[in-house]
């Protein structure tokens, strides 16, 4: 990969074009299988110089504590509550601006790089309650009362994050205190009434990291410290037993061809079974995949249960380049400040208070929480329909809710003139950023090939197939749902949950799509319990057309560009219906 230009396949394009969507995806999925996406090394730099800057702002409030002296001299204050709770708030206000995951070029993002507070700080933005029955929390278009919820959730955890200490804690060693309790309080009221009146706030908040540390807070003395500690604990281990699954390897092959530091083609081709005719994950990334796990899901429990020495440490430095190994990796979606949190959350809690435990317990809060927490976990993990993947916690694990739009250009032209929206619809903006409608459409089918690694993406390419039966799919333009919130609500992460019928629903009041005009696969995420997962095929103009599942088995034995995988149909409408011109 070149420092400012991307490495591209090398394609005969006119002869390349010509070809089925299938044809196409191949040799781009070969690319991907060497290269990666070919990201410019400057991109690559860009994301470290901004991990750089988020580490150094949040260095820079946390020595502007009082009681918290020495840039330098991290030991004697890394472990003081007070650090850890300014930059759990700190890192929440990083997320929810827009500035940490799904930011930039490699979540697909150009012009601008972000959406979130561009489009939560302005009144006439669309809406998605979870919950529309609550009262005062119905309707999907921002009022003017949201965006001062928004910023003032901004406002607040700003201004916390300037506030001084309460005073000495003898229970967990501190000089210092921690945060008074009405910024605290503050804090998560507002981001429980913003998230009844918008989901999307709340997911880009990552409301079951911050928001959950947030409630420890509250507790006196050792509870807050062990309450964090079982909510590291619940995420470890929640994203653990997500990846215990047939899809995960498939994460990991991909992940490894896009690495920015493993640059040797012929290593990056030993992650797959038999470069360059099949591209399901080979033996090495298997072994990844498995022996990661495995670490998420044990290591965590022994440094919970060590209380430090020799065990602890190991353990500690296992999780710290766990971590490592993920930021490193720059993966798409650019989870990298997180990343750079949880291995910031190993020292300061278990390092730095590595004997607080169970036996210190005051109160059953801490527990409490750590139920709701995991309570949710496993619900979404039985119920992936019910909760997103980010409070379900199946973090990358290549199980998560997935769309796919079908949309005549049309209806696309309805989309950007009658959705109040800041960024273009992803093909207008590909176009811009790449220079040409060759470049663009290259960079499209990349996007695709990156999908269809996924062993969900051949279920949805599959799927796009009956979605648009009746009608000539060359006038359809493919668009990952991903990029219709990214277009329409300002933020997306890999959540398939929010481009589902509610979002549906309200494109639909706003555009009035013609019958026809866009065709959407909705595919669910897989159920821990059962090896299938299920599907919908809906038109806004006319509703849900089609229901039925695909089988895990017959996803993860066939190549990225396999489009034929078997559908069984619980039920479809009638047909006159379904194939509306």
């Amino acid at each position: 990969m070149g420092f400012l230009k991307q490495n591209t396949a090398d394609i005969d394009f006119p002869t390349w074009s010509q070809g089925s969507r299938a044809e196409k995806i191949k040799p781009m999925a070969r690319h991907w299988a060497e290269v990666g996406f070919g990201t410019p090394v400057a991109l690559h730099l860009f994301y470290v110089a901004k991990v750089a800057a988020y580490i150094f702002v949040g260095w820079a409030i946390v020595i502007s504590t009082p009681g918290i002296d020495g840039f330098f001299d991290v030991t004697s204050w890394y472990a003081e509550p007070i650090v850890f709770q300014k930059i759990v708030l700190y890192t929440m206000l990083f997320e929810v601006i827009g500035l940490g995951c799904g930011f930039g070029p490699l979540n697909n993002r150009y012009f601008p790089p972000m959406g979130s507070m561009l489009y939560w700080l302005r009144p006439g933005t669309i809406r998605q309650p979870p919950w529309s029955r609550i009262p005062l929390t119905g309707g999907d278009t921002r009022s003017a009362f949201d965006v001062l919820l928004y910023a003032a959730l901004l406002v607040v955890t700003a201004v916390a994050l300037f506030l001084g200490g309460t005073g000495p804690d003898p229970a967990v060693g501190s000089a210092v205190g921690g945060l008074p309790v009405w910024p605290i309080v503050t804090v998560l009221a507002l981001l429980v009434v913003l998230g009844l009146r918008d989901k999307t706030v709340f997911l880009a908040a990552r409301g079951e990291v911050y928001g959950a540390l947030t409630v420890t807070f509250l507790f006196v003395g050792t509870d807050m410290i062990l309450g964090a500690k079982l909510i590291f604990l619940c995420i470890w281990l929640g994203a653990a037993t997500s990846k215990l699954n047939r899809h995960f390897p498939f994460v990991i092959a991909t992940m490894m061809s896009n690495n920015p530091i493993l640059k040797s083609a012929r290593i990056k081709r030993k992650f797959f079974a038999d470069f360059p005719e099949d591209l399901r994950p080979g033996r090495p990334a298997r072994w990844i995949a498995h022996f990661s796990t495995a670490v998420e899901g044990l290591v965590p429990i022994v440094l919970f249960f060590s209380h430090g020495g020799t065990v602890g440490a190991i353990a500690a430095i296992i999780m710290l380049c766990f971590h490592f190994g993920i930021l490193s990796a720059i993966p798409m979606g650019v989870p990298l400040e997180w990343n750079v949190f949880m291995m910031f959350g190993v020292l300061t809690l278990f390092v730095g208070h590595p004997d607080i435990g169970l036996g210190d317990l005051q109160s059953p809060w801490p527990l409490v929480l750590f139920a709701v927490s995991a309570g949710v976990v496993v619900t979404g993990n039985l119920l992936p329909r019910k909760v997103s993947f980010l409070p379900g916690m199946r973090y990358y694990a290549g199980n998560w809710d997935t769309t796919l739009w079908c949309m005549k250009p049309s209806a696309s032209a309805k989309l950007e003139k009658n959705v109040v929206a800041i960024a273009s619809m992803p093909a207008a903006q590909l176009q811009r950023f790449y220079g040409s409608a060759e470049g663009a459409q290259m960079a499209l089918y990349m996007g695709y090939a990156f999908r269809a690694f996924n062993s969900h993406g051949r279920a949805l390419f599959t799927l796009a197939h009956r979605a648009m039966a009746g009608h000539d799919e060359a006038e359809y333009m493919l668009t990952d749902g991903e990029r219709i919130c990214s277009t329409a609500m300002g933020w997306n992460f890999g959540d398939g949950h929010l481009s589902n019928e509610q979002l549906i629903a309200s494109l639909q009041r706003r555009c009035q799509f013609e019958p026809g005009e866009v065709r959407i696969v909705l595919l669910d995420a897989q159920p821990i319990q059962h090896q299938t997962q299920q599907y919908r095929l809906i038109d806004p103009a006319i509703g849900e057309f089609e229901r039925g599942f695909v089988k895990v088995s017959d996803l993860v034995d066939r190549q990225p560009w396999d489009d034929t995988v078997p559908v069984t149909v619980d039920w479809q409408a009638e047909t006159d219906q379904a194939t509306t011109p």
